[in-house]
């Protein structure tokens, strides 16, 4: 069922309605456990299938790391290498099992997260990785806005976000607060994890073949 809600969304990126192709997106949340991960991860994946789309999958989320350990990879280098080290990227880029996806891990956890992701190196980065690959999408999978003060600063780099936002966890007044600290111009869509239906509704959707007991935003 979520698979279905993950390809909508894939859609609604590559047709975006933009005159300019997206290249960078940014996936966030209003706060920790809203799955912001999951998405970003199975985002991945759909453009990965897709028949035109490659994808770029870098985890920002310095504090909470997570995205590598989903592919089983590890994450002793990545992003922080990067941004201290200045480890050149191509060193830092794993592969998947997805034949056209691929992923920069955070790497080890730095003392200073928010001065890292604020800094001259990772705005280059971002600007670096769509020129330097042209024929893909880069997902940023970024720290959740409540916790993070630098999320709002990768926002401003990017083409679109996409903000994640639990069924039952978030309050309305806190994500409009989410809305307004990035930016609602940037915001292509709001992805509503988990958002359950009635026996009835669930009932009907499978009668007609469709997948309800996921639904993904178109906007807000």
């Amino acid at each position: 069922m979520a698979a279905e809600g993950i390809r909508r969304l894939r859609t609604k990126i590559i047709h975006s309605g933009k005159k300019k192709a997206l290249q960078s997106i940014l996936i966030t949340s209003t706060s920790a456990g809203e799955g912001k991960t999951l998405i970003s991860a199975s985002l991945g994946v759909a453009l990965a299938q897709g028949i035109d789309q490659y994808a770029l999958l870098v985890d920002c989320d310095l504090r909470r790391p997570t995205l590598a350990s989903l592919f089983g990879l590890g994450n002793d280098k990545g992003l922080s290498n990067f941004l201290i080290n200045g480890t050149d990227l191509s060193e830092l880029i794993k592969k998947t099992s997805q034949d056209k996806l691929s992923l920069i891990p955070s790497g080890t956890p730095p003392p200073n997260p928010a001065e890292l992701l604020d800094s001259d190196r990772m705005k280059s980065m971002i600007q670096e990785l769509s020129r330097r690959y042209p024929d893909r999408l880069v997902i940023f999978d970024s720290p959740p806005i409540e916790v993070a003060a630098e999320t709002q600063v990768l926002a401003k780099h990017v083409d679109g976000i996409v903000l994640v936002v639990r069924w039952g966890k978030s309050s309305r007044q806190l994500t409009q607060k989410a809305i307004n600290a990035i930016g609602k111009e940037k915001i292509i869509g709001i992805v509503f994890n988990a958002f359950e239906v009635n026996g009835i509704e669930s009932r009907l959707a499978q009668i007609k073949g469709y997948d309800s007991a996921y639904k993904y935003g178109q906007g807000y």
